[in-house]
């Protein structure tokens, strides 16, 4: 957790705080000090997220208010960048017409470019691209997908890849997941289907997943659904 996760006090007030978190774009860098020709980069703005959920959650069980408070900040402020950056929505005037047409999610995040490629899997592997932006799959990527229009453009987006010969059943279940925010039931048959998960991911997961998904538009007043820590706090 101090690998990324330094608050400057004790032991690690030597390091830089915040290590890998770039308070000017609001996101962190996977790629921040290697020479890349392209500068800095990020891949999966889903495990960001959750890297810091991860150390709020810490801050809950260690009693640890100040942990909490920058965890979910950063958490906070990591999802608004990934649907700033990275989901690209029909219509969208923040990159070039030809790119919004034809992608609905950006592949890697540079300083200076977008790819729709990933560092393993081509443009065409779209369900790679979507899984990588979602797992590991937790309560925190409700918030992160919580935008349902944008769910149905990338699922519609996605689903035509799996008809290419050798798509992973594990990425196939992060696809279905997200289907399952507004179709339980379609999500279900498909994810019961599967043969194998992938290895951040389990038969468990997904049904625990699904089987969460409701109807309620509520806030966080109250324990509503996007309440991130509703589960934790009793």
């Amino acid at each position: 957790m101090a690998d990324f996760m330094n608050l400057g006090r004790g032991e690690n007030s030597n390091y830089p705080r915040l290590r890998c978190f770039d308070l000017w774009k609001l996101h962190s860098w996977a790629g921040g000090l290697t020479e890349f020709r392209d500068g800095r980069n990020q891949e999966s703005t889903s495990e960001a997220v959750n890297g810091y959920y991860s150390a709020a959650l810490m801050g809950l069980a260690y009693g640890d208010a100040h942990l909490v408070a920058v965890g979910s900040t950063l958490s906070a402020m990591e999802i608004h960048s990934a649907q700033t950056w990275w989901h690209v929505r029909e219509g969208d005037t923040l990159y070039a017409q030809d790119f919004t047409r034809e992608n609905r999610v950006v592949g890697i995040l540079w300083a200076n470019k977008r790819d729709s490629g990933l560092w393993f899997a081509p443009p065409k592997w779209r369900e790679c691209r979507l899984g990588i932006q979602l797992l590991p799959l937790l309560p925190i990527s409700e918030v992160l997908f919580s935008e349902i229009g944008y769910v149905r453009e990338l699922v519609a987006w996605t689903l035509p890849a799996l008809a290419r010969e050798g798509v992973e059943e594990g990425w196939k279940g992060f696809l279905y997941a997200l289907e399952g925010i507004y179709d339980k039931e379609g999500a279900l048959s498909k994810i019961r289907s599967l043969n194998e998960y992938d290895d951040g991911n389990s038969l468990t997961n997904l049904l625990w997943w699904i089987h969460s998904r409701d109807n309620e538009e509520e806030g966080c007043e109250g324990g509503g659904k996007f309440c991130w820590f509703d589960h934790y706090c009793h």
